[in-house]
């Protein structure tokens, strides 16, 4: 049977993709990249913004249009139930929890039965089979839901509390993707900050030991919330000093104002946030640093976006994630009442070009640099590699990914270095 599985979101929506592609078809289902000859079909759904959730509707009615049975996973079967009944009540459901049940899932779906597993119960996801987007990238769930209670967030709804991996189990996965082939390792969570909190042991611990596993490799350390960076700072940047892991940081402040924090729920101040980036700044003055930002949250006033315009200056990331602000539904912030759509798109616009202003002065202190990068993906006509940065640099080259390279960077954009080999 032929079997199509694509994703949308965030990575651990990949990985889940990648792990569902890897039951199949250990089972001995045929899985495509298109959906035209498939007798199957699956999509791993993400809700987190207004526009990705209009996609997804809009994908599912493509989809069960074609008549071929579907499985619908990812985040909606647990956070829009009642929008999926509404335009396709025989789809199977997979909740991100259920990911081992894939197999069966297509099994009932593909005997014309509905298959639904939708509950609170979490299984642990490490260790199972995957069919790797790239074959030199490594998704590494190391737990899954988070500590926070932001008013804006769907995700908690979909993931739950916070549930971390075991150590050691999280390392055999990684120990069997470096012999795989792996170059890049990615640690995923919905916040990796505070892994391990459940289980006595952190982030750093956990860094320690796998960079203690053998092979060239590099580690990618995922997104976490300030709010609980505070007491493993110390410890994080010491285990951030071992080469091999990229000097990258994705840490979401959201807002620059207090106030509109205090609204969010998002337990840490601007302070917080500046003195944690300067700590980081200060051991690894190249670092890359990215945010993400919420422009017209309920009741924000101008003088509270220009403190966050203020913060993105002063700050002066290297890459920023924008959002304009999205009621989305069963969150504490569904019954505030929305800006008027001109001023938030306004201050959207004006927040793009604040951003790509700080991203281009960013990339500009790279020009000149030498080192070596790892490519890891191929794109037209070029390829893309990362530099001990992460940051993403343009080769004009046709290697093996995973080929280690010794680069110069001889231009910039706002999106990316450009590089030459030497």
């Amino acid at each position: 049977m032929k079997v199509h599985v694509e994703s949308y979101g965030c990575s651990a929506n990949i990985a889940d993709a990648e792990m569902i592609s890897g039951l199949l078809s250990q089972k001995g289902y045929n899985v495509l990249n298109n959906d035209p000859d498939s007798d199957l079909n699956v999509i791993v759904t993400c809700t987190v913004k207004d526009p990705t959730f209009n996609k997804m509707v809009k994908r599912i009615k493509s989809l069960s249009s074609t008549g071929k049975p579907l499985i619908i996973a990812g985040c909606m079967p647990k956070t829009e139930l009642d929008k999926i009944l509404q335009i396709n009540d025989q789809a199977s459901l997979l909740d991100p929890g259920s990911v081992h049940l894939a197999v069966d899932a297509a099994k009932a779906a593909l005997a014309g039965e509905k298959f639904e597993s939708i509950s609170s119960k979490r299984s642990n996801k490490v260790l199972l089979p995957r069919l790797r987007s790239n074959p030199v990238v490594h998704i590494a769930e190391v737990s899954q839901g988070c500590l926070s209670k932001c008013t804006f967030c769907q995700v908690k709804f979909a993931r739950g509390g916070l549930v971390s991996y075991r150590p050691l189990d999280i390392v055999r996965e990684i120990e069997q993707a470096v012999i795989d082939g792996c170059r890049e390792i990615w640690l995923t969570s919905q916040d990796i900050g505070c892994y391990g909190k459940d289980i006595k042991t952190s982030l750093p611990e956990l860094l320690n030991i796998i960079c203690d596993i053998d092979g060239d490799f590099m580690v990618r350390v995922g997104m976490m919330n300030p709010m609980h960076l505070d007491e493993i700072i110390d410890d994080l940047i010491t285990s951030y000093m071992d080469p091999k892991i990229f000097k990258f940081l994705h840490i979401p402040v959201q807002s620059g104002s207090d106030e509109i924090l205090k609204l969010m729920k998002r337990m840490h101040s601007v302070n917080d946030f500046e003195l944690t980036v300067k700590k980081f700044r200060n051991a690894f003055p190249n670092i890359s640093l990215s945010t993400d930002i919420i422009v017209g949250f309920p009741d924000e006033t101008d003088l509270q976006f220009q403190e966050t315009l203020d913060l993105v200056r002063r700050i002066n990331f290297d890459t920023v994630n924008i959002s304009r602000f999205g009621s989305r539904p069963g969150t504490e912030a569904y019954s505030k009442p929305i800006l008027p759509h001109k001023i938030v798109k306004e201050r959207s616009k004006l927040m793009h070009t604040v951003a790509k202003s700080t991203s281009h002065s960013r990339n500009k202190i790279w020009v000149g640099w030498k080192g070596k990068s790892t490519i890891v993906k191929n794109v037209k006509n070029a390829q893309v590699a990362r530099n001990p940065s992460y940051k993403p640099v343009i080769l004009k080259t046709n290697l093996p990914l995973g080929s280690s390279v010794n680069t110069e960077i001889v231009n910039y954009s706002a999106n990316c270095l450009v590089g030459t080999l030497i």
